[in-house]
């Protein structure tokens, strides 16, 4: 890439954008204040081409509040950097003054483009990919409100029924449906094993005999009404209610994501490595924007994914490595569970994990070296356009 004529840094906000445009010399020839506004933005772009038209633009963040002007200036052909909003932090130390500004914010992006040859110029995924990831956050968040709310139900069933609450399994859907219609020790013995047992298979539950029996003992065990166990049986209900509805729509966006994986140009080699599957695989994508070009080389990938450990050393402590502090947890949790999944259903990566276990490495150590190999594999895979095939065993065990 050529070095451009100017720079322009965008200090990004969720209302308001603040530009600010400098010149080889880092003179500052243009610093505005916009609202995050299509016409506005597209003044702004007009107000920066007309000081040159060799500029190279630079953010700090990359989605979000950011979309619609990224989206703009693709729309207009011009090339941006991305200079994540950590290292602006760290940057503007160095910068005289301690205020902290939007205007000097976006000063020190442009700065660091200018001097910067290390930022690789921010390309848009795929529309696929951009659909993966958006469905992916959601799902996230799908989980961890379902993780909490079955928190929740945990400590309201402690509370009149510790019995119970022992020996259910509420991250399973059958003990959640059963207390959406019985919540109380006095309510379980009155109906009995057989009618629970009839009422939970008209709502096909599996094992709706074993789970009847065990409500019913745990009742047998708690003679005593506690106080509020009305009021807390019918929040139980409530809560109960809401976990279904979440696994519901957990399970649809699990559907709406293996659909869209499956129309992804590289899903049918991502998803032919053992382990990897639909989910991590849609993870996989989502995590790189369906393209490995930007990377380089498979190094790049690994260190991107946060499996490819960097040197800390200072003075004579020497040979110290340790993790990266930026890499994308995604990508590393992709890699990590399939090669998990690995250990069951392909040889090769049983042999490679067992020979590192051999090594002394314990299990997280040698299920982290697998799974930096495995980056090396997914890599020639794409990019030769081939699925996976199993080496022989005198092969893998090298």
């Amino acid at each position: 890439m050529t070095v451009p004529e100017i720079w322009a840094g965008l200090d990004i906000g969720k209302e308001h954008h603040h530009c600010v445009v400098i010149d080889e010399k880092g003179e500052r020839l243009l610093s505005r204040r916009v609202l995050n506004d299509e016409s506005q933005l597209l003044e702004l772009i007009i107000a920066v081409l007309s000081l040159s038209e060799d500029v190279l633009w630079a953010v700090d963040i990359n989605r979000g509040g950011a979309a619609l002007v990224i989206g703009l200036l693709l729309d207009h052909g011009q090339p941006m950097v991305y200079l994540p909003g950590l290292a602006v932090h760290h940057a503007s130390a160095a910068y005289r003054g301690q205020g902290k500004t939007d205007a000097k914010d976006a000063h020190v992006i442009a700065d660091q483009a200018r001097m910067r040859r290390d930022l690789g110029i921010l390309r848009p995924g795929d529309e696929v990919a951009v659909d993966l990831r958006l469905l992916i956050a959601r799902r996230t968040d799908l989980v961890c409100d379902r993780t909490r709310q079955i928190n929740r139900l945990r400590a309201q069933l402690l509370e009149i029924f510790p019995a119970l609450e022992r020996a259910l399994t509420l991250t399973n859907h059958g003990p959640v449906m059963l207390l959406t219609g019985y919540q109380a020790p006095a309510a379980i013995r009155r109906t009995g094993a057989k009618r629970i047992e009839t009422w939970l298979k008209n709502r096909k539950v599996r094992g709706a005999a074993e789970l009847a029996r065990t409500a019913v003992e745990a009742a047998q065990a708690q003679h005593t009404a506690l106080p509020g166990e009305k009021v807390a049986g019918s929040l139980v209900a409530r809560l109960a209610k809401g976990v279904i509805a979440l696994n519901t729509e957990i399970a649809e966006v699990d559907a709406l994501i293996e659909a869209r994986f499956h129309q992804h140009q590289h899903a049918e080699v991502i998803n032919n490595l053992p382990g990897m599957g639909p989910r991590l695989g849609a993870e996989f994508i989502a995590a790189t924007g369906g393209d490995l070009a930007p990377f380089g080389t498979a190094d790049r990938l690994a260190t991107f994914a946060g499996l490819a450990p960097v040197p800390r050393d200072s003075g004579r402590v020497n040979g110290n490595m340790r993790r990266p502090s930026r890499f994308h947890r995604g990508l590393l949790r992709a890699f990590y569970l399939s090669s998990l999944a690995s250990l069951r259903v392909c040889p090769a990566s049983r042999t490679y994990y067992e020979r590192k276990r051999k090594e002394g490495k314990n299990h997280q150590q040698a299920l982290l070296s697998l799974a930096r190999r495995r980056v090396n594999v997914l890599w020639a895979m794409i990019r030769d356009g081939t699925c996976y095939q199993e080496a022989p065993a005198a092969v893998a065990a090298a």
